[in-house]
């Protein structure tokens, strides 16, 4: 049974606030559909407003969905609130993007590894919090001995390194990962990555990866899935997202990347001269990504959108790279 499942799914932001200067509703995630189940990593990429973040927290129940169905362990919590939803969250926890930002710079670090326990773990002595908030730091490579300290006396990849554990001490089935090493410096990157890894393989956990950069994805994801303009337009097995892409835009994502020579990109694109985009911006109509598709036609204008049997929602799939 998946440990998380999100069934079309979607979410519209009205005008007014950040959408103020465009006077006009947006739709964040539109139909969106997944499943995650124990012990794998499903990674969410796409460009910045393509709706990951938004998906993420649709998923952990931190924003309300417009429509749709959330199933956290088989038990559909879509229309759960108050104190009945709270009890829950023990399934599913978050990791943020700025491992700074995250944490109180008021409470001690045994008092915010803590938190989660003064709701789940009431029953629980301040002390057998403190062994049990020592254990969990320990676990993720921070000394026990640092924990009466405050947030500004860690480096980033130590605050990260608490952010983990403080995700972990209730004891999730379920991490959400949101752009979790983008604010690191990249040996700090791998550093936590391969904590990920380890703890996934301790624990059994379920990781929901949302990144922009596909160099992280590559280390750690089973399963891809490619958002653009707020819909899934391409999912499969991260071997065959990288390798054999069908959707025009997880080329563009893929061609994006850096490359340590020019005759990689050469290499990329031999045989395909539809390389170059077409044009800007996001069709209101039929197929989001047409406007910057070399492979557009006038059927892309009414497509639906919809993923096909091969996971991917294109008209005119790629043709296979040599």
């Amino acid at each position: 049974m998946s440990v998380l499942v999100v069934k079309n799914v979607s979410k519209t932001f009205t005008a007014g606030g950040m959408f103020r200067a465009i006077g006009k509703n947006k739709r964040a995630v539109d139909h969106v559909s997944f499943c995650l189940d124990a012990g794998e990593t499903l990674a969410i990429v796409g460009e910045s407003g393509s709706g990951k973040s938004t998906t993420a927290r649709l998923a952990m129940r931190l924003l309300q969905a417009d429509s749709g169905c959330i199933e956290w362990n088989g038990i559909d919590i879509t229309a759960l609130g108050g104190k009945t939803l709270r009890q829950r969250r023990n399934h599913i926890q978050m990791v943020f993007q700025d491992p700074f930002a995250s944490l109180n710079p008021r409470m001690k670090i045994w008092e915010t590894v803590a938190e989660g326990l003064r709701v789940h773990r009431s029953d629980m002595s301040k002390k057998q919090r403190r062994n049990l908030v020592a254990e969990t730091l320990h676990l993720c490579g921070l000394d026990a001995a640092g924990m009466d300290r405050y947030p500004h006396q860690f480096s980033g990849g130590q605050r990260q390194r608490i952010g983990i554990a403080r995700a972990l001490i209730v004891e999730p089935a379920v991490l959400v990962l949101d752009e979790p090493v983008s604010a690191l410096d990249v040996s700090v990157q791998a550093q936590i990555l391969n904590l990920l890894k380890e703890l996934q393989e301790a624990k059994g956990l379920a990781y929901l990866f949302i990144s922009h950069d596909l160099s992280v994805v590559s280390h750690i994801a089973n399963r891809i899935a490619v958002m653009f303009d707020g819909r899934i337009v391409e999912q499969g097995s991260a071997a065959e997202v990288f390798e054999h892409p069908h959707h025009p835009y997880t080329r563009a994502l893929l061609d994006a990347r850096p490359i340590l020579h020019p005759s990689q990109r050469q290499i990329r694109k031999s045989g395909d001269n539809h390389g170059d985009k077409t044009g800007e911006g996001i069709a209101a109509t039929g197929c989001a990504y047409q406007l910057r598709c070399p492979y557009a036609s006038t059927d892309c204008a009414t497509f639906d959108g919809q993923l096909n049997s091969l996971g991917f929602a294109c008209l005119h799939p790629l043709p296979e790279t040599k």
